[in-house]
């Protein structure tokens, strides 16, 4: 009975509001209507009564109601306060109390609606994270229209709002408006505050409406933007200066990672997007910048997990006259006083599997260990591996550790690699407060100036916490004749399936013949360091619009099923 009375109500609906179709979105806007038209109550009755039954017509049935405004999108509404400025402000106000001849216009999205008896209209008002109640009265309203405007109003629209702030008899801070106007409706119903969004695909794909209803999300963000601004802040008050490098090249460098591959039609020639500015920024260190940083995007053509994504947030600075153990210092004086700032304490607990798993504590209290990579793996394995790590003898003792311990490791199964995922093992997997990784050996640091002491090593450090890397850095490399030497094996390793190293960049080489001075750079993940402090286990949760897998098709998913079925697909169908 329920269903048939919610067609009869939406066909006179339709009938009364003259919406015989489908109105299409477009036909949104201000119509020309006479001065006394009106919104008809037979039609905002019926099309309510609809949508309550049947909730899954409530797009087109609040598109057939919105028809009969005069107008749904005006082009502005000037604010002289925001939700956030009237909290601060009058929140201190005692209960009953009003600013009277005093009016605000704010705007806002409805985030509830309530009514009492026909005379009275409650909204909760957000914007920028911030809410306050609208009461509306009949009384205070401007006009005859009372229950018009109100009517045509629902949960998620955007609303502007004028009247006199203060609070009410229960003490809670309200406006009381004189004028409500609609100014962009929702034309979606929004899930209940309740229940909140928990769909992981939907929040991913649609992070507007995730911001919406779930209010922890947006906490996540501006975490992100006060690391940023605190990294930004710290770096310029040491006189470095923020620069921007090209995001394509027609060599990839500055790290070990696959790149993307796009084509510049004009100049007819492949390019590379970024993995890392870091060659571009010593190269300003060449050119006499002695203090440099950026921040911004870089891509890898890689694999999606827990902690990766194709395009991710670094920063990189460079600094003259500096080497690895000064960037250490810094690194600890940094990160340390971020987590304190931000945090409150320099001890916080994270949940690496999740908000349902077990918390750890992590503790940023200075100093950090510093664990030494090569000595750490013979203590722990009970070896004494060769220090000629370019030898095969040293690659052979490699290999033989690796299978005894059953590390996987795809080929090609070079020095590095093997030492990459022994040290995974060993060490990295059993770090929980920050530490440093010490004195990589040159065959994983081709960029990494070698060791003053130590054969066969570099002056490189990596920042792990609880197990995943947050920091790369070392004593930059500034030997012509010895970088090149590293870029041909880099090249050697590339002719031989490693598909993360790279060709020769003679241009960069050249760059160093015209004297690069003493140079410490690091190098800081933006997006792992805000999973660590906004504690979250997923990247995807701390990108505001991740990466993710193209949804298939109605076309796509009826080729398939004909492919499936050995069948031709529907005339149309790709």
């Amino acid at each position: 009975k329920k269903a048939k009375k919610a067609k009869k109500a939406a066909a006179a609906a339709a009938a009364a509001a003259g919406c015989g179709r489908r109105w299409p979105l477009q036909r949104f806007g201000p119509r020309a209507v006479s001065s006394g038209a009106r919104w008809s109550n037979t039609a905002a009755g019926a099309v309510k009564e609809a949508v309550e039954v049947d909730p899954t017509a409530y797009r087109e049935n609040r598109m057939r109601a919105l028809q009969e405004l005069p107008e749904v999108y005006p082009h502005d509404w000037p604010t002289d306060a925001t939700v956030a400025e009237l909290v601060d402000r009058f929140g201190g106000l005692p209960a009953g109390a009003k600013e009277e001849g005093v009016e605000f216009t704010v705007a806002g999205r409805v985030k509830s609606k309530r009514a009492s008896g026909a005379k009275l209209r409650f909204y909760d008002l957000v914007s920028d994270g911030k809410q306050i109640q609208i009461m509306c009265s009949a009384q205070a309203h401007e006009g005859d229209d009372f229950v018009e405007v109100h009517d045509s109003i629902q949960r998620g629209d955007i609303i502007g709002v004028r009247g006199m702030v203060g609070k009410n008899k229960r003490g809670e801070l309200s406006v009381f408006p004189r004028q409500v106007k609609l100014l962009a409706p929702c034309l979606h119903m929004l899930p209940k505050d309740y229940s909140g969004l928990k769909d992981q695909e939907t929040r991913y794909r649609k992070r507007y409406l995730d911001l919406l209803i779930n209010n922890d999300v947006r906490k996540t963000f501006v975490m992100r933007t006060q690391i940023v601004s605190f990294i930004r802040e710290y770096l310029s008050s040491r006189d470095f200066l923020e620069v921007e490098t090209p995001m394509m090249s027609a060599i990839p460098g500055g790290a070990a990672a696959r790149p993307f591959v796009t084509r510049h039609n004009e100049l007819g020639m492949d390019l590379h997007m970024r993995v890392a500015p870091e060659l571009y920024l010593k190269m300003l260190v060449v050119g006499g910048m002695d203090r440099v940083f950026e921040i911004g995007r870089n891509f890898r053509n890689e694999g999606i997990d827990l902690t990766h994504n194709p395009e991710f947030t670094s920063c990189e600075f460079y600094m003259a006259y500096a080497d690895y153990n000064r960037l250490m210092d810094m690194t600890e004086d940094m990160l340390s006083s971020m987590v304190l700032k931000l945090k409150g304490s320099y001890t916080f607990e994270y949940h690496p599997d999740g908000p349902e798993g077990e918390a750890v504590t992590v503790d940023f209290t200075p100093p950090w260990p510093r664990i030494s990579m090569v000595e750490e793996i013979e203590k722990q394995a009970g070896v004494t591996l060769p220090r000629d790590f370019s030898s095969e003898e040293a690659r052979q003792a490699l290999d033989d550790l690796a299978k005894s311990l059953n590390l996987d490791c795809a080929p090609p199964r070079t020095a590095a690699r093997l030492l990459d995922k022994l040290c995974g093992h060993f060490i990295e997997d059993r770090i929980v407060n920050p530490a440093f990784i010490v004195e990589h050996p040159q065959v994983m640091s081709p960029l990494a100036k070698w060791h003053r002491s130590k054969p066969g090593l570099t002056e490189r450090f990596e920042l792990f916490v609880n197990g995943k890397e947050l920091c790369n850095a070392y004593t930059e490399l500034n030997d012509p004749e010895r970088q090149l030497a590293c870029f041909q094996d880099q090249a050697s390793a590339k002719d031989a399936g490693d598909d993360e190293a790279h060709d020769i960049d003679y241009g960069f080489v050249t760059a160093l013949e015209h004297g690069l001075p003493p140079t410490g750079g690091w190098g800081c993940g933006v997006d792992r360091l805000t999973m660590l402090l906004a504690d979250k286990n997923n990247i995807k949760e701390v990108i505001l619009f991740p990466m993710m897998k193209p949804q298939p098709t109605a076309a796509g998913a009826a080729a398939a099923a004909a492919a499936a079925v050995g069948a031709v697909a529907p005339a149309g169908v790709a």
